[in-house]
């Protein structure tokens, strides 16, 4: 069994920052890609940003040079540190992560999410 387990969200004025944490444990045996989405109410899940085993980075252009998505492989802990935020970052944040687990099934985990509140 695998889990993802995010924390960081919270409540931050605009142009603050925040940074999220996702830990994923069970019995992995690699993580091939970590990303980040976003739900605001009434929107579709959105796409933030990913990061690849090989360290690649892609982001949506509305985050571009704000946020920055990194990995500890050793924690297998993928982070998102939000910058210069604003009202339209608030959302709830997803952690979402591409997994080999020790049977060797690849399966795609979902976090529980976190919400990130900016106010204006």
């Amino acid at each position: 069994q695998v889990q993802l387990v995010e924390s960081g969200g919270g409540l931050v004025q605009a142009g603050g920052s925040l940074r999220l944490s996702c830990a994923a444990s069970g019995s992995i045996f690699s993580i091939i890609a970590m990303a980040w989405y976003r739900q605001a109410p009434g929107k579709q899940r959105e796409l933030v940003a990913l990061i690849l085993s090989g360290g690649s980075r892609n982001y949506a252009d509305s985050v571009k040079g704000r946020f920055t998505i990194s990995r500890d492989n050793a924690k297998n802990t993928v982070y998102l540190e939000m910058n210069s935020l604003a009202p339209e970052d608030t959302a709830v944040y997803y952690c979402n992560a591409d997994i080999t687990v020790q049977s060797g099934y690849q399966y795609r985990y979902w976090g529980q999410g976190t919400q990130v509140t900016v106010s204006s």
